[in-house]
């Protein structure tokens, strides 16, 4: 039985946001609440520096397995970055910045059935 894409794109995604030392990484699944994405990464970035190299090698990362090239929005502050890749979206935040949106509580990380990496 072949893997998943949504969890093999999820797996590839943890990979080079762990070798790039994003920090709090939260996987939500997203499945049978939303139909943008079966899955929602959120990590921070020390500084905007630290977000753009995450962002950068995630995208390159992506368009290296053989994935459509992700859409990405937010580069040129690079306070926040969205990555979607169609099946997964990832956002890339400076500290500040993610906790002033709260991603988690809005998406119900908080909740027991969700899977919390770090």
């Amino acid at each position: 039985m072949s893997e998943n894409p949504s969890a093999a794109s999820v797996a590839l995604a943890l990979h080079v946001l762990e070798d790039m030392k994003a920090e709090d990484i939260t996987v939500i699944d997203l499945v049978g609440k939303t139909s943008l994405a079966d899955a929602m990464i959120i990590a921070s970035g020390r500084v905007n520096r630290h977000v753009a190299s995450i962002a950068d090698s995630l995208v390159e990362a992506i368009k290296n397995s053989g994935l459509p090239a992700p859409k990405v929005e937010g580069m040129p502050a690079c306070d926040w970055v969205l990555i979607d890749t169609g099946d997964i979206i990832v956002h890339v935040f400076r500290p500040e910045v993610r906790q002033f949106y709260n991603l988690e509580k809005m998406w119900g990380a908080d909740r027991p059935n969700e899977r919390l990496v770090g």
